[in-house]
């Protein structure tokens, strides 16, 4: 009898303990299942990650500018195309403006930074008062200038019929005759060597040339 009872005690211990394994086994499984990452959140963890790449800024790239680690990174493609600023064609202390005065051709050559941006025609020194050749500045310029004949003295106020025109430019003095660039009152002259060495030119375009002179401003006059 007493026998009986011990074995129906150890088979219930049996079954207490095939329980609890069991049991265990399942807390466990559901445990590891609830850690692991569905389809869906692990595309979607990705999928931050990769957004997060974006955003953030390379390391290399804050150094220097650069991407380094990506020749093709869209930064530094942009920054590819800047193109770095070119040294001025001509040193800051060259001048600007120069006139140039052929007299075998009989024209003036008005240069800005090399290249000529304007061409009149004009009259020269006629034999015996030949223009002067060699290089110049412009010392004077006068609106509504008067003149002195150089032979006679006799001074020819400004006005419609002055022999200057409304505008000199003077470029060579000897401290008694003066030469320079001046209108004329007859267009017909212009291009013919009829002066006492000045450089006459249609009233238009010494204007234009007056303004678009300083004083300073070089003069060559060659052959």
């Amino acid at each position: 009898m007493v026998m009986a009872r011990n074995e129906s005690v150890a088979r219930i211990a049996m079954l207490l303990c095939f329980g609890t394994a069991i049991l265990s086994l399942a807390v466990h499984w559901h445990i590891s299942a609830s850690m692991t990452p569905s389809a869906s959140s692990e595309t979607q963890g990705g999928g931050a990650a990769r957004a997060a790449d974006i955003v953030k800024t390379p390391r290399s790239l804050i150094q220097d500018g650069t991407d380094k680690s990506n020749a093709s990174h869209p930064i530094k493609s942009l920054l590819a195309k800047v193109s770095t600023p070119k040294a001025p064609l001509f040193p800051a202390s060259a001048p600007q403006t120069k006139v140039v005065v052929d007299l075998s051709d009989r024209r003036v050559y008005v240069y800005r930074l090399g290249q000529v941006i304007a061409s009149y025609p004009t009259g020269i020194g006629k034999k015996g008062w030949e223009t002067p050749t060699g290089t110049f500045e412009i010392s004077q310029k006068r609106l509504n200038p008067a003149w002195r004949h150089p032979i006679t003295g006799k001074v020819f106020p400004a006005g419609a019929d002055s022999p200057l025109g409304d505008r000199w430019i003077g470029f060579w003095s000897d401290g008694r005759n003066q030469i320079g660039f001046h209108g004329t009152p007859d267009d017909e002259l212009v291009g013919s060597a009829v002066s006492h060495g000045c450089l006459r030119m249609r009233n238009p375009d010494v204007r234009l040339l007056y303004k678009q002179v300083d004083l300073g401003t070089p003069v060559e006059v060659r052959n």
